[in-house]
């Protein structure tokens, strides 16, 4: 085998092993392909061109390895692929739950036990105390347990 192909076949190893690292973690099938085509390259420079040429590639095909890894790890060229999105919502807190006993909403989704609800010009999730509520029906606030809203229909 020339040089060029041993070259390539150590280079496309040492692609798939980052390929597996960094893109395509637990399927192990691109690490141990990477592996095979980087033990052949060695191989084949241990056929071709003899014991020392051999050994000259497999110490620099480890120790190139091992650079290439450290610096993948260490340096911001990952960065890119980070997710960077930030949730702008808050959770609805206990303060900011102000339905009493008695008011009246309209539902604006099917509580079937669990919907939406428009009450006091907010929407809130509410749960039908009773039988399932269609949507764009009146309710009545029958029961509050922390941030738990329980509803019936107004003329029940």
């Amino acid at each position: 085998m020339t040089f060029y192909v041993i070259l390539f076949l150590i280079a496309l190893g040492f692609l798939l092993i980052l390929l597996e690292i960094f893109v395509m973690p637990g399927t192990a099938i691109m690490g141990i392909i990477g592996l095979v085509l980087m033990a052949a390259g060695v191989w084949s420079t241990y056929n071709t061109y003899g014991a020392t040429w051999g050994n000259y590639t497999l110490l620099a095909t480890g120790f190139s390895s091992f650079i290439l890894v450290a610096y993948a790890l260490k340096s911001n060229t990952w960065k890119r692929f980070m997710l960077r999105a930030e949730v702008k919502g808050k959770a609805l807190s206990v303060q900011e739950h102000d339905v009493k006993v008695g008011q009246f909403g309209v539902t604006s989704s099917r509580l079937a036990p669990m919907g939406k609800a428009l009450i006091n010009n907010r929407y809130y999730e509410v749960h039908s105390s009773g039988p399932f509520i269609d949507e764009n029906e009146e309710i009545v606030v029958v029961k509050t347990k922390g941030l738990s809203t329980f509803v019936e229909l107004k003329n029940k």
